[in-house]
């Protein structure tokens, strides 16, 4: 399974892969940097994803993404509506 739809930041990555993606695929926020800075901002954007997705898996306690699964991850449902 592959997510290649409104990732913008490293929480949409760690969701997508605690929910079973396999890949996570960066679009827009990579047009986005290349068209604001260049080759900079596209490292600038890359390192900060990673930082996001760190920062996020420390607050889980979760030191590898093959850690991750659905139990990380809390649905809510209201109706035919997913709230996350």
């Amino acid at each position: 399974l592959l997510l290649d739809s409104g990732v913008r930041r490293g929480t949409d990555v760690v969701k997508a892969l605690a929910l079973g993606a396999k890949a996570v695929l960066v679009g827009k926020p990579v047009f986005f940097a290349l068209a604001t800075a260049g080759e900079m901002g596209v490292n600038q954007m890359f390192q900060l994803l990673e930082e996001e997705i760190r920062a996020a898996m420390a607050l889980m306690g979760v030191n590898d993404v093959r850690q991750l699964g659905r139990s990380h991850i809390k649905l809510r449902f209201s109706g035919d509506v997913v709230y996350r």
